[in-house]
């Protein structure tokens, strides 16, 4: 669903008289004064957006602060952060992977890759295995804990999302990932 400039403005129009009222007119047109405490100010709902609904960046990032607002009321009985799922999933899906590859995926510099994963070993969800092939490369496997964890936190994931996008069709929720992610493969290599 997109929000149209015009809806924007529509919708910040139909809440103004409620703070004209507060302001001082009342609603036969008659004047009164406003209490010391009331305010002037719109809510922020009442915010002429139409300068930032056209973008993108805009619409992606106002769901995204929606979406991990979902994430951690459902994954918070797991003490699961965002960043932790993602790779505990890439960890289960793709044997054999190592610690530079899930960075790539998930777009996160080295440094902070190795922080991430040395907490997840402290918890007892991976560990650092090194490969048969090549002594110097290190995979990184689940525990049988970091299994547990996996199967509880997919199956809170099946639905964790309906509620929020109740408004979407099953068709138009697939349209959406779709189009994320052709923005995301589309997207210029980092240098």
């Amino acid at each position: 669903m997109t929000l149209q400039p015009e809806r924007a403005r529509a919708r910040a129009s139909a809440r103004r008289p409620a703070a004209t009222a507060a302001a001082g007119s009342t609603p036969n047109g008659s004047s009164v004064e406003p209490s010391p405490d009331s305010s002037t100010e719109p809510a922020p709902g009442d915010l002429d957006a139409s300068r930032l609904t056209h973008l993108v960046g805009y619409a992606a990032s106002r769901a995204a602060i929606e979406m991990r607002k979902v994430f951690m009321r459902h994954m918070k009985p797991l003490d699961l952060k965002i960043v932790d799922f993602s790779i505990l999933m890439l960890v289960a899906a793709n044997p054999e992977v190592n610690q530079k590859r899930i960075g790539q995926a998930l777009d996160i510099s080295a440094p902070n890759m190795a922080v991430t994963l040395d907490r997840l070993v402290e918890r007892g969800w991976v560990r650092r295995v090194r490969s048969d092939k090549d002594r110097r490369a290190q995979h990184i496997h689940l525990t049988p804990k970091g299994r547990d964890l996996v199967q509880r936190a997919e199956k809170i994931a099946l639905t964790m999302e309906d509620t929020a996008l109740r408004v979407l069709s099953s068709a138009e929720r697939a349209l959406l990932i779709e189009l994320l992610l052709k923005v995301v493969a589309g997207a210029p290599a980092p240098r």
